[in-house]
């Protein structure tokens, strides 16, 4: 089951981060479909934050097709959004852990390996070329 780690400093809303955690929960495939979603009296219990606002989080979810209540019995998920490569034991992760552990001994902390992977992530989606077209022509530059 899920367990939500709520920041209230993050500026981010909390029911949004509970929807972002239940969404990366479900890209790598800690969440499956038929799984039961903590009911809000769970999560109330386990964070503090008021019923209202898991309830909107899990409305949320259920408009987008993720999840959906049975009353009387709970939230259920309906579909995943994993994709090869991002389960627990898929080769990707293993090679981003391994690259983080190194990032780590290099002396960056989190916030510096955080903005690290955001600025190359930008760089790489925002360009619009496809990875192998890219390389391609990196190629046929050199």
């Amino acid at each position: 089951m899920i367990e939500y780690r709520l920041d209230r400093r993050s500026g981010v809303p909390t029911y949004q981060q509970i929807v972002q955690q239940t969404k990366q929960a479900l890209r790598l495939g800690a969440l499956q479909p038929g799984d039961k979603l903590p009911t809000a009296r769970e999560v109330v219990e386990r964070t503090a934050v008021n019923p209202n606002t898991v309830l909107k989080a899990y409305r949320e979810l259920e408009r987008e097709g993720l999840v959906e209540p049975r009353p009387g019995l709970g939230t259920f998920v309906l579909r995943s959004l994993s994709r090869p490569g991002t389960a627990e034991d898929g080769p990707l992760r293993a090679e981003l852990t391994a690259w983080v552990d190194g990032a780590r001994q290099a002396g960056l902390d989190r916030e510096d390996i955080s903005a690290l992977v955001a600025s190359v992530l930008d760089q790489r989606f925002e360009s619009g070329v496809p990875p192998v077209a890219r390389e391609t022509r990196s190629e046929g530059e050199r």
